[in-house]
């Protein structure tokens, strides 16, 4: 059984490849999925399909309706969902990943250091399971194939 791994989290780390090593590593017949990785990409995507927009408000607004409807595909299409919340970048879209796959229902995993469990309290007695580490994230999904 093949499963699809949604990867929420900061863009600015290498953490994804991380955890897909880790699931190599284990043997884990798993596909992951994530946001659109490649920043500039992210913020370009509505002008380089709408065409230039008149100002930033009308760019980020561009840009987010299509890199929300990606997202949406993927969360929906996705088996389980691991999101990373790290301590060096505002967590922002982390957050809503998380609550987006939480309201759909999806399987949830919440990776969060000890410094953030008041802030994220309510999210992670929403989620199905919290950890502190990604290797504890893997170790949850390899539970699943035992």
């Amino acid at each position: 059984m093949n499963l699809i791994v949604y990867l929420a989290g900061q863009i600015h780390s290498d953490w994804r490849a991380e955890v897909e090593e880790k699931a190599v590593e284990k043997k884990l017949p798993l596909t992951f999925v994530a946001p659109q990785t490649n920043h500039d990409r992210s913020d370009d995507i509505g002008d380089t399909v709408l065409g230039e927009q008149p100002g930033n408000l009308y760019r980020d607004d561009a840009a987010s309706s299509i890199n929300n409807l990606r997202t949406q595909v993927l969360l929906q299409k996705s088996d389980v969902v691991i999101a990373l919340f790290g301590e060096q970048y505002k967590q922002w879209n982390t957050a809503m990943d998380a609550s987006t796959a939480i309201s759909l229902n999806k399987p949830t995993i919440i990776v969060r250091p000890k410094s953030l469990i008041h802030p994220l309290k309510e999210l992670s007695n929403k989620a199905n399971v919290t950890v502190e580490t990604l290797d504890q994230a893997i170790d949850v999904l390899n539970y699943i194939y035992e």
